[in-house]
């Protein structure tokens, strides 16, 4: 795999070099120096030398626009972290919502059947406890008094 891999490298390589050489010829001609006299070649230098400023004041000028930009959007985004920190999100109240809205919410709205949770579940009933009647306690004492009010709580024990 490593030696496949290098043949790719060393392919892509070799594309990369024919490309490189086809656009120069396209778009740069050669340059014939052999019937050029030292003026002529001092003269195409100072040309050369004043394309290459042109284009390095062209690549400065990008530059600081690019590092002015950077600045800003740090600065920016600086704020808004201030921002955030600063305001004061509100509290959010707490809504009951049912069952059916539920999902509605999750299903979208083109649920419209209405489930009933509850139809499967046993209630149970709470048995009522017994209360005892409140009353006069002299009346209760006079009815319990002497023999009569035992033959009560006797019969009422059975």
């Amino acid at each position: 795999m490593i030696k496949k891999a290098m043949v790719m490298l060393e392919n892509d390589k070799q594309i990369r070099r024919d490309e490189r050489e086809r656009t120069l010829s396209e778009r740069v001609p050669a340059l014939e120096m052999s019937g050029m006299s030292a003026q002529d070649l001092q003269n195409l230098c100072k040309e050369l030398h004043q394309k290459i400023d042109v284009v390095d004041e062209e690549r400065y000028d990008i530059a600081l626009k690019v590092a002015k930009s950077d600045i800003e959007v740090r600065d920016l985004s600086q704020k808004i972290y201030e921002l955030k920190g600063k305001m004061k999100r509100p509290n959010l109240k707490r809504v009951r919502v049912s069952a059916d809205a539920m999902l509605g919410a999750l299903l979208g709205s083109k649920v419209k059947e209405s489930v009933d949770f509850k139809a499967n579940l046993k209630t149970v009933k709470k048995e009522e406890e017994k209360k005892e009647e409140v009353t006069d306690w002299r009346k209760n004492v006079d009815a319990m008094s002497g023999m009569e009010g035992r033959k009560k709580l006797f019969d009422a024990g059975q």
